[in-house]
């Protein structure tokens, strides 16, 4: 699995800054219900609940968030870039402004994980993160993720 199979270019959300966490989430969320149809509040409350258990924010200014939502068919990535970052209670208490976020369908545990995984490799390559961090160009942030 490469990140190209499962983010597409129209996946790629570029954010003002100001927001608060809930407001990406929310973004995050509206997004994926266009797409696949599935009510905004239950995606946003799938992810609220997700980040209730404990913050998907990984550090280094890097969030997962994610979830598995019913009547979900296929994986769901979108790619938010957020000007001047969002407190996501990250453990290192720096502002997240890159975020990777995951709907799955309920019964993903393999898919899920191995998602979750790919995501989480790519934002440990540096050389990645200063190039996504230097444009704000959709089209270049999807070509920076899938290679």
């Amino acid at each position: 699995m490469l990140i190209a199979d499962i983010l597409n270019k129209d996946n790629i959300l570029l954010l003002d800054g100001g927001l608060s966490k809930r407001q990406v989430l929310q973004s995050l969320a509206q997004k994926v219900a266009k797409t696949t149809g599935i009510d905004e509040r239950t995606l946003f409350d799938a992810l609220l609940e997700r980040e209730n258990l404990g913050s998907t924010a990984f550090g280094k200014g890097i969030a997962f968030p994610h979830a598995r939502v019913p009547k979900m068919e296929g994986l769901q990535t979108v790619f938010a870039k957020v000007k001047n970052g969002v407190d996501f209670d990250a453990a290192d208490n720096k502002n997240v402004d890159l975020l990777f976020m995951l709907i799955s369908p309920e019964d993903s545990g393999a898919d899920h994980l191995t998602a979750l995984a790919l995501m989480a490799a790519a934002m440990k390559d540096e050389k990645k993160l200063e190039a996504l961090r230097a444009t704000d160009d959709a089209e270049k942030i999807f070509e920076i993720l899938a290679k």
